[in-house]
């Protein structure tokens, strides 16, 4: 599809949260939402290394107005504390881009009692956007676009582990989260239809990007497929980027569409809409998988809000 920053206006004036933008696609997504003019937070786990890429960002867009606040998606917690801090601190949130994930680390739960990274891809990012979905003006251009995966192709929601803290390990854990987030951006869309809200709930995957989100891989293996596969089957993370700032600022977009990578595999190549299995779809499963997520984190979606006008707090 076409997609040209050019055509993009000034975006000067509105807010974005991006998770994880200290590197890799999330430090790309800040770079090309910064060119725009818009103002972006950086929500971060590392405080020092998300100074480094702010650093890195204001080289490449100077004047930039990029600005970083700490966030550990793996303590709901955290992400309270966060969503508290953004609400006192601005008026409303114009984009909220669910970036930021881990993939393959060495088995273990979070505080919460969730696998690593479900809590991480999935259950934090579900209970940012319950805390701040309605600080979205209730426009087209409002949006909560959230990263999805090919991974979720071959996965499947293994409830009863969701509820017992057991389940999936290691790809096949890393394949669920993928898919739940895949799941909750088509059922948040359908939620927010059903509100009568314009605001869009959007999906992207970048495909097969060089990142640090495959630093848990073996070091042995992943050198050696460097240099002989993934040249042919990946991209650069600025160009992996590309899906999630389509579905950030494309001017046609509608709710519950996803974007990713039109080439071999859906590895690499140009943007365009993307393919996505029949469990990603299933209307039932969704609401299931959105009940269940509202009684593991205590948290209620209030995305039937209407006419609310974000205040900042005292």
């Amino acid at each position: 599809m076409n997609f040209d920053f050019s055509d993009i206006p000034n975006q000067t004036g509105r807010i974005a949260v991006v998770t994880g933008a200290n590197a890799g696609l999330g430090k790309e997504t800040a770079i090309g939402l910064a060119r725009t003019g818009m103002k972006v937070i950086m929500a971060c786990r590392s405080k020092e290394r998300a100074e480094s890429a702010r650093t890195e960002i204001l080289d490449t867009v100077p004047g930039g107005d990029v600005a970083v606040m700490l966030l550990d998606l793996s303590s709901l917690r955290s992400v309270r504390e966060f969503a508290d801090t953004f609400r006192k601190t601005h008026p409303r949130l114009d984009l909220l881009i669910n970036n930021a994930g881990i993939m393959v680390p060495p088995h273990s739960t979070s505080e919460d009692g969730f696998e690593i990274q479900m809590a991480a891809n999935y259950f934090g990012h579900f209970v940012l956007t319950a805390h701040l979905i309605d600080m979205l003006p209730d426009t087209p251009q409002s949006r909560v676009v959230s990263l999805a995966s090919i991974a979720h192709k071959n996965a499947q929601i293994d409830f009863d582990g969701l509820r017992s803290g057991s389940g999936p390990r290691g790809g096949r854990a890393y394949g669920q989260s993928k898919l739940a987030c895949l799941m909750f951006a088509l059922e948040l869309d359908r939620r927010l239809r059903r509100a009568g809200r314009k605001a869009l709930s959007v999906a992207a995957h970048p495909g097969v990007s060089c990142t640090e989100l495959v630093r848990h891989i073996n070091p042995v293996l992943f050198a050696l497929l460097r240099v002989t596969l993934m040249p042919f089957f990946s991209h650069p993370p600025a160009q992996g980027a590309d899906p999630t700032l389509v579905a950030a600022l494309g001017p046609e977009i509608q709710g519950g569409q996803y974007f990713g990578p039109q080439g071999i595999l859906d590895m690499r190549g140009p943007t365009g809409p993307a393919r996505m299995r029949p469990q990603a779809r299933d209307k039932e499963s969704a609401e299931r998988l959105w009940a269940l997520s509202e009684e593991l984190t205590g948290e209620t979606f209030a995305v039937a809000i209407e006419g609310h006008e974000p205040q900042i707090q005292d």
